[in-house]
This record gives structure tokens, sequence and C-alpha cells, in this order.
């Protein structure tokens, strides 16, 4: 097996001057350079799906050589297109397209599931091979709960080697499908354990995860329910269990190799205004409510490496407007490092007639001209193959993407803000935390605190009124009640030490993260949903461990 390989490209780029590093000053390069750099090309990824052979194979065998051929034919493709990363799909059905230890071959490889493919062959290792070759990423797409998706298929006619044969008592029938209980620790185990055996193995970019987790409200789970809930509430010890599995992958990939990323492509709505005030202005199905994924959660506490929601309405949809819910995406991560993509739904432009948003690939076209404009989109992730593939003008459209001058990245953008029309460099203050401490910048003026920022749950906490006095605002607390109110520039909000609700002018309601608490002798709060709450902006510098806050 090949070991894990990393091409690291050096640019040096002189523009008369001398950098400076004298624990404070930086200067920006032109942004001309830029433009050549390579590792600034917009992410345009594909999925290529082989659950019931969609994409690939055409249909199951075991002859090596077709399978090849057939790899190459859909490789070459999106090289040509322009594509800069595959997401295939190696686990559709609790099986496998590589060699495994834990899972049987898919069926959907070779006709019949636990039947290898002849010549010792492995799909996924020829796959990275040849997708590295065109200079492309290949991701690993698994679907971590469904068994089967095809009707009334029973556990008994699985391969021996399937995890829900030898495990009967983890299998849940919802719908006419089977699917593994996301209660069970033993299940979450397992799914790791198979990322763990992927990564470990194969050169893979990432590990990728769609939007399959809870199947619907109606799932029975009532046993499982009564031997782990505990006494909580049933949808929320539903996504604890869903995020046990994501922390828990975060974790092991990080463990083993951190240049994989690892992220999730969900439903394009996390919960909609009208059930949650956090969610967007839409009125689709949310991911928070039906599936029990916290979408939302798993990309701020930075547990994936990226987000790819599946917005797939055209702009000016009636009920899931594109432009409402990417937006609301961009903005709701923009201070945080999860990447934002966006699942596009190409298929929607096959077989259409001229009067829909979709003919001829028009609504995808302007989906990506918009994600152009917002600096927190990185790029698109089409499905799928075959649609784009088939259909020239999504093709063209694919292609076209990173040969436009008007693509938008963020180091273009930020390096555009330092070089002046005459092309001599500005030079920038950067801060550095030379301590182990957090350090707290408001408005240019760094916080001393008599009790020290701590990190809970990935969350800053820092003493209320320290931070509330610095942002400008009037301080009331009431000892009895442990009540905290704070008033700025016509806006109050309020909290309750220990509880996480957090009041807006005594109507809006956020739900914080962390409750507020006390340590030590000083009363703790959030830092970001206390800042943010009274309009401030909040950057969190990761390697520095330093968070800037602008009131401005």
């Amino acid at each position: 097996m090949n070991k894990k390989y990393f091409i690291t490209v050096f640019l040096a780029v002189i523009l008369g001057f001398q950098l400076i590093n004298l624990n404070s000053v930086e200067t920006e390069a032109d942004s001309s350079a830029i433009a050549t750099d390579n590792s600034n090309k917009r992410m345009e990824g594909i999925w290529v799906s082989t659950t019931l052979n969609l994409d690939y194979p055409s249909k199951g065998t075991t002859n090596s050589q077709t399978l090849k051929s057939e790899a190459d034919t859909i490789i070459n493709n999106c090289a040509a297109m322009g594509i800069t990363d595959i997401f295939f799909q190696v686990r559709p059905e609790s099986d496998a397209f590589y060699k495994s230890e834990i899972y049987p071959w898919s069926q959907r490889l070779t006709g019949s599931q636990g039947v290898a493919p002849d010549n010792n062959f492995d799909p996924l290792e020829y796959w990275i091979e040849k997708a590295h070759s065109k200079g492309m990423k290949l991701h690993a797409w698994i679907n971590p709960y469904r068994i089967t998706n095809t009707l009334n298929v029973s556990v008994d006619s699985l391969s021996l080697k399937s995890p829900a044969r030898q495990n009967p008592d983890w299998v849940v029938e919802y719908e006419g499908k089977l699917y593994f209980d996301p209660a069970i620790p033993e299940v979450q185990d397992f799914v790791i354990r198979g990322v763990e055996e992927i990564v470990e193995n194969y050169d893979i970019d990432g590990i990728h995860l769609d939007d399959y987790f809870y199947p619907g409200a109606d799932f029975n789970d009532s046993a499982t329910y009564a031997k782990y809930g505990n006494g909580k509430n049933k949808d929320d010890w539903r996504r604890a269990n869903v995020d046990a599995l994501v922390q828990g992958l975060h974790n092991k990939i990080e463990e083993i190799d951190g240049s994989v990323e690892f992220g999730i492509s969900p439903v394009g709505v996390w919960a909609n205004k009208s059930n949650n005030p956090l969610g967007s202005d839409t009125y689709g199905s949310e991911s928070y409510y039906k599936n029990y994924a916290d979408t939302r959660k798993w990309a701020l506490e930075e547990w994936i490496d990226y987000i790819a929601p599946q917005i797939y309405w055209e702009i000016g949809h009636k009920t899931i407007d594109y432009k409402t819910a990417v937006t609301w995406w961009a903005d709701t991560l923009k201070n945080c490092n999860t990447k934002l993509y966006v699942g596009l739904a190409d298929y929607k432009c096959d077989g259409v007639d001229s009067s829909s948003p979709w003919y001829n690939g028009a609504a995808i076209k302007e989906q990506i001209e918009l994600n152009k404009t917002i600096s927190k989109v990185s790029g698109e992730i089409h499905f799928r193959y075959k649609f784009v593939n088939n259909l020239s003008y999504l093709k063209e459209i694919v292609s076209s993407v990173n040969n436009s001058s008007s693509v938008v990245t963020e180091a273009a953008t930020e390096t555009a803000s330092t070089v002046s029309d005459d092309n001599t460099a500005e030079t920038t203050t950067k801060l550095v935390n030379n301590t182990n401490d957090i350090m707290v910048v408001v408005d240019g003026e760094i916080l001393e605190f008599d009790q020290k920022p701590v990190i809970q749950n990935s969350r800053t906490l820092v003493p209320f009124r320290k931070i509330l006095e610095a942002l400008g605002a009037d301080v009331y607390w009431d000892n009895d009640t442990q009540h905290v109110k704070a008033v700025k520039d016509g806006t109050e909000i309020s909290f309750v030490i220990g509880e996480k609700v957090l009041l807006i002018n005594q109507k809006d309601t956020i739900i914080m993260d962390v409750a507020p608490q006390i340590m030590g002798s000083r009363s703790m709060v959030p830092l970001r949903a206390i800042s943010e709450s009274l309009g401030a902006d909040v950057n969190w510098d990761k390697d520095e461990r330093i968070v800037t806050i602008n009131t401005k």
C-alpha cells in the first residue's frame, strides 16, 4: 500500500522590499503573483455515486479491466472539466469499494456482496493513483448508517461478513430499508474503526459524509432510548448520538493524519427561522429536526474541516431561496475556520423545458456566479458525475469556473487591501501571543483579566463584567438571582448564570453553546455569543490563541 505523500510548493516573490518580522510587522506580496499560485484555485468538486450503480461502475462486474477502463474514463473527463476534487463513494451500503477487514466487498462493485474483483484489484487505490496523476484530490465518501438502499432486503440475505448480519441487534428497519441504530455505542465505534482503516491504509485527501443520519422522526429506537436515554429529551438525545460520531471521527482522523480533510454535506437548511431563531429565513426540511444532525454546531465547533450544504433550490425559490440559504451559511460561519462549499443540484437540469429556471444550466450558472461574490464560499460540489458529463452546457459551465477572471479568493481579497495603486506594499501590524494564555483584544487594546480566559467545548469564556465594560456596555448584576443585564446603544442583553438562554431586548432568544458559569470567584461568559449580541465582530486566531474584537 502506498504511504502518505506530501508535495510542498514554495513560491518566493521579490518586490524590491524586505519582509520584516520583529514580532509585529508583515508585508503582503503582489496580487498578480497570487493569481498564478495553484493553492488559490477554487475548489470545484463532483460526486461520483456508486449506490445503485448510478455513476460507477455501469453494472457490477468482477472484471478488473472493465472497472479500470470505466474509472479512467470518469477521471479523465473530470480532469478535462477542471474538477479539482472527486468525492468517490466507497461505502454506499455498509460495504466497501476497497480491501477491508471489516466490511464486505460491495455488490454494486462486483454484482454480489462479499465477492472480490479479479486480479487482486483495489478500486480505491486505483482511483487515488489516477486522480493524483491528473492533479486532483480524491475524497472517500461513506454512508455511516445505511445498510440497504433497496426495499425489503433481509439481514439474512447479506454477506456473512456484513456487520449487519454479524450484529443483527444493531439493525433497525425504516420504510423498508435497513439502518444501524446511531444510539448504540458499538455502532459508533464500528463506524469510526471503518474510517480509521481507510485513513491508515490509503493516500486519500479526505473523508466525506453526506446527509444520511437519522432517517426520520419515527425511527424505531424506543429500546435503545430506554437503555441509553437517561431521561434526556429524545430529540436532544438523538442529536447527541450523532454529535458523538462526528466528534469521534474528527478526533480519530486528526490522531492518524491531520492532513486528511474531514467534511460533511448535509441538507441545505439547518433550521428554519420560524422554528429556531438562529435559523435561516426559509421553509424547508431541516437537518436539526428531521435528521437530528446539528450541522451548524459541527461547523462552529470545527469538528469538520468543511461543510457543503446541499442547497438544491434556485435563486428566487419561494420557500428556500438559494441566495437566502447560502448567505445564512456564510454569515453563520464567517468567524470560524470551517470552510464553506455548496452542493449544487445539477441533476435538476436534466429533461426540463425552457420555462424552468434550470433549463440549459441557467440556475447552476447563476449560483456559481453568486458564490464567487461571497468570500466565505470556497467552491462547489456538483451532483453528480453523469449529469454534468452528459449535458454539454453543464460541462461548459463547470469548465469555466477556474478560468474566469471574476473568481474571488480570500487571499486575493486580503492582498488587494494591502497593496496600493503604485504597487508599493504597506506594512501591517500583527499581534504575537508569547504566552500559553488566551489573549483578548478589543478595539486594539489588550484586556487584562484577574481570572484567565478558558476554553470549554471549543468556546472561550471570560469574566463577564470586564468584557461587557470593554465593549462599552453598562452592566447590572443581581446577586440574589445571578441575573446579568447589559445595555449598549439601545440594545439590552440579559442572561442568568448557569443557563444557556440569552435574551436580546427582552424578546429575541439566542441559545448559547456553553452556559455562563462561576469559576473560582468570577462569573464567566462565552465571549463570542456575548460580543456578537452587542454588534461586535469577533475573530479567532487559532495559532496565536488571540481573540480580536472590533466594536466600531
